[in-house]
């Protein structure tokens, strides 16, 4: 039997690409899942397909209201805060500094970087207290490193790889572990506005890791004994 059967977890950004694969691979371990997503039809439709563990909590994770409402009735149902935050809903939009839409931006860092805040800020004095609890933020090649037409998403995981080292610092000896995993470019929807098969420089989809190989890593950090911290996974594909 899986450590993790029995535990919960709450997964963002779960209806589609890395999230769903996490919250795939999660439930498959015996965990109960709440899936976030803003997609209500969408997400409901993907927990359905991964059975009752799967648990669909349709919700906007860069609106402060939103997050403490669903804290407090995640609290409740699942009688404490989640042993494991897996921090993934992402918005990705390419555009040089001087034609990003300062809208864009703004968006972007809210998704990107304050939800996964809120979401830890909500839950992390319950994990303080029961001293457990796993924080997963999945950062980017772009947390390390610059491209032209990435200001936007760039600024938000280099701010999210901040966000994640403050906490290693503060967390370490509480019992609660975190980890970033960044990986290079997925196979996901993120990517078909951008079209990256026919624009020079950018690597083609078939080259690109797949959302599966994210959620086996995430599922390593989270499965390791519990004195063992995986502070970061970086990902590329071989």
């Amino acid at each position: 039997m899986s450590a993790l059967a029995g535990r919960t977890a709450l997964v963002s950004g779960a209806s589609r690409g890395i999230g769903l694969e996490v919250a795939r691979a999660l439930v498959a371990d015996g965990m109960r899942v709440a899936m976030l997503a803003r997609s209500s039809d969408e997400l409901r439709a993907r927990a359905a397909d991964l059975g009752a563990r799967a648990l669909p909590y349709p919700c906007d994770v860069a609106d402060p209201a939103a997050i403490a409402a669903l804290a407090e009735r995640l609290t409740d149902e699942f009688d404490g805060a989640p042993d494991v935050i897996v921090n993934n809903a992402g918005m990705f939009k390419l555009a040089t500094v001087d034609t990003t839409d300062p809208r864009d931006f703004r968006a972007a860092l809210d998704v990107n970087l304050v939800a996964p805040f809120l979401l830890v800020h909500a839950f992390l004095g319950a994990m303080r207290a029961r001293r457990s609890g796993h924080i997963v933020m999945i950062g980017s090649i772009a947390d390390r490193a610059t491209f032209p037409e990435n200001g936007a998403y760039a600024a938000s995981k280099f701010g999210l790889r901040a966000l994640h080292e403050v906490l290693r610092g503060e967390l370490r000896g509480s019992g609660i572990r975190t980890t970033l995993v960044s990986p290079g470019p997925v196979d996901t929807a993120l990517w078909d506005a951008v079209d990256p098969d026919m624009r020079p420089g950018f690597t083609p989809r078939v080259q690109m890791l797949s959302p599966a190989a994210v959620a086996a890593a995430v599922r390593y950090a989270v499965t390791q004994p519990a004195d063992v911290n995986v502070d970061e996974l970086r990902l590329s594909r071989a």
